[in-house]
């Protein structure tokens, strides 16, 4: 029987419900392990870490991911929830949606395919990667103790390659029917709130974007805009004794492309807040309009199209589906977006994301969302923990904030001294005494092991 601080046994609770009585024993060992194991996140490095790495009934704990009866989905909704309660009780959520690819090789991965690594590529330098994509809807919430806004992730979906669905049979499903999958959830988990979803340009698709709008309680998207989008007026109303059917656009208006080059185009400058808890000033111009492709239904929307005065960075377009949303907000809403790529790093360092070994469809299915939900469990931790206040800075370095690698040493730190993990063995062997500091520099160490 594990012994654990209170505020990890309150966090931990709300998720005994989902599993059977003896699944749950072995998941929570599992979850410790996965938080104190530094390097590889597999079974047998944590149970080495709890202790266990003697244990004959190893392969129990393997049969928690690729056998045991217990849903995903529910995980995430009790997740989502706890996220909700402790960060943003009320007010719009917003939320950010990206995918990544976990770098992974083997015959018996059925679902990986060939990508593009966004994290070794650039803009002129084109790497591709064996692995698994995986589409990922994060919570953008700010953290008190780091003062600023972090991505904590909270459902976590396997998008499989084009030629996987080939073998099967079966059409291919491609990113934007995944993502207008998740933000149904979404809206199933959380009916009565505003609800803001912001993502890259690989998700703004006409079809997405009317959805999202056409729902029983809308969703406010916000994504990057072509500058040649075909962007057109409201239909003119139909005339008396007019014949046929009404037109669906009105007028075809100038390309934002045009817009920038034309030197009477009007810019106002704004502040806004930055990624980096600075404030920025923009120029930028801004309108309403339907964008129209034949075929497709037209989607109302407004556009805004940012330019840099300090050319720091090239001009931009953004849409948003809720026109009414003031043009500052749609900025800054977009700006917390690039917290989703910090997040993805920090879990490939510091929570073991692709060193994991599991070979069975459900066990991977399992795994990657877990250890990315990992990430959000463990902010929730350090959030009601003392220990988050100590920053790991040096006389060389000084850190002013703590960052994820902090919150992650904190739980450790309310882990480590606990007598059932560090002793989940007999204990017959003779009694040493350890100097303190010694000691302290250990647990320092195992801390910020990542």
């Amino acid at each position: 029987m594990l012994t654990l601080p209170d505020e990890i046994i309150n966090l931990c609770q709300p998720f005994e419900e989902l599993f059977h009585s003896k699944t749950w024993e072995k998941a929570q060992i599992l979850l410790i392990g996965a938080i104190l194991a530094p390097g590889k996140r597999t079974v047998s490095s944590a149970l080495r870490v709890m202790g266990l790495g003697e244990q004959t009934n190893f392969a129990a704990y393997h049969h928690v991911l690729n056998r045991a009866v217990w849903s995903s989905l529910e995980l995430s909704q009790v997740l989502l929830g706890l996220l909700i309660r402790y960060l943003a009780p009320d007010g719009p959520l917003v939320f950010g949606m990206d995918e990544t690819v976990e770098r992974r090789r083997g015959k018996r991965i059925s679902a990986k395919g060939i990508y593009r690594d966004g994290v070794r590529s650039s803009k002129g330098h084109f790497v591709k990667a064996s692995g698994l994509r995986w589409i990922s809807l994060m919570y953008l919430a700010y953290i008190p103790f780091a003062a600023r806004i972090w991505a904590l992730p909270f459902l976590t979906v396997l998008a499989p390659s084009e030629r996987y669905y080939q073998k099967l049979g079966k059409p291919h499903k491609k990113l934007t029917d995944w993502a207008t999958q998740m933000i149904i959830q979404l809206r199933r988990w959380l009916p009565d709130r505003y609800l803001v979803v912001v993502a890259d340009s690989s998700y703004s698709v006409l079809e997405l974007l009317k959805f999202c709008q056409s729902m029983s309680k809308p969703v406010t998207f916000i994504t990057r805009l072509r500058l040649d989008a075909a962007l057109h007026e409201p239909p003119p109303p139909r005339r008396p004794g007019q014949r046929g059917r009404s037109r669906v656009v009105g007028m075809r208006l100038p390309s934002l492309k045009s817009l920038l080059d034309d030197p009477t185009t009007c810019w106002t400058s704004v502040a806004v807040n930055w990624y980096d808890a600075t404030v920025r000033e923009l120029q930028i111009t801004s309108d309403t309009a339907l964008w129209y492709n034949r075929g497709k239904g037209p989607v109302p929307l407004r556009w805004v199209l940012i330019r840099d005065p300090f050319n720091q960075f090239k001009t931009q377009a953004l849409l948003c589906t809720d026109i009414d949303v003031e043009v500052v907000q749609i900025i800054e809403w977009f700006v917390m977006r690039w917290q989703l790529e910090v997040t993805f790093q920090e879990v490939r360092t510091h929570l073991g994301v692709e060193t994991q070994r599991q070979w069975s469809d459900l066990a991977i299915a399992r795994t990657t969302p877990l250890l990315l939900g990992l990430f959000s469990w463990i902010t929730l931790a350090a959030a009601h923990s003392d220990e988050t206040k100590l920053v790991g800075s040096a006389a060389w370095y000084q850190k002013p904030l703590p960052t994820f690698s902090d919150a992650i040493a904190s739980v450790r730190r309310a882990l480590w001294p606990t007598s059932a993990i560090l002793c989940m063995s007999d204990s017959d062997g003779d009694i040493q005494n350890i100097p303190k500091a010694l000691l302290n520099r250990m647990i320092h160490t195992l801390c910020y092991a990542a």
